[in-house]
């Protein structure tokens, strides 16, 4: 007997179809390559899916936290480089991203004198990791933010158009 359904056991691909309202059928449909038994191997993790798979899902279901989720927590290198990603409102993101900004501008000067003799002494390296740490938050406000815009375009909130077209003027 399988086991029941419930919010528990349901992992982010489930979720994802079913706050479509998609049957495991329908959302093959949707999908076109993927077959409502694959989606039910994968949604009851009996079998990882294929990074495609992850890719066709997050932009068919229109939620593109499924590809951060999958490389930070099921694809071997992804596990060790990508950190998950959460998506959360603009000003959340905005906060976070001043917050690490300033913090890394008051340690700047820090930096550059851990740095300037091309090593890092014992007394420098405690100082290091911390700033270290700090511009690893920016990066993941960063990644947050890209996640984001990638949901705003998807949703239609963003014009996708414009978007790129004035993403690629600022190149």
């Amino acid at each position: 007997m399988g086991r029941a359904s419930v919010k528990q056991n349901k992992n982010k691909y489930q979720l994802a179809r079913e706050e479509l309202g998609l049957s495991r059928e329908k959302a093959s449909e949707l999908l076109e390559t993927v077959t409502p038994e694959r989606i039910e191997k994968i949604e009851s993790e009996k079998s990882r899916p294929y990074p495609d798979e992850v890719l066709t899902m997050a932009q068919k279901y229109r939620r593109p936290g499924l590809c951060n989720y999958y490389c930070s927590n099921q694809c071997p290198i992804g596990q060790e480089y990508v950190p998950e990603v959460e998506i959360k409102e603009l000003s959340a993101i905005v906060l976070e991203m001043l917050a690490s900004l300033n913090s890394v501008d008051k340690r700047k000067e820090r930096l550059i004198e851990i740095t300037a003799d091309g090593k890092i002494d014992g007394d420098e390296i405690d100082d290091f990791i911390a700033i270290q740490k700090e511009l690893e938050r920016i990066s993941v406000t960063v990644e947050t933010l890209q996640l984001w815009a990638e949901k705003m375009l998807l949703s239609g909130q963003i014009d996708p158009e414009r978007y790129k077209a004035r993403k690629q003027e600022l190149k």
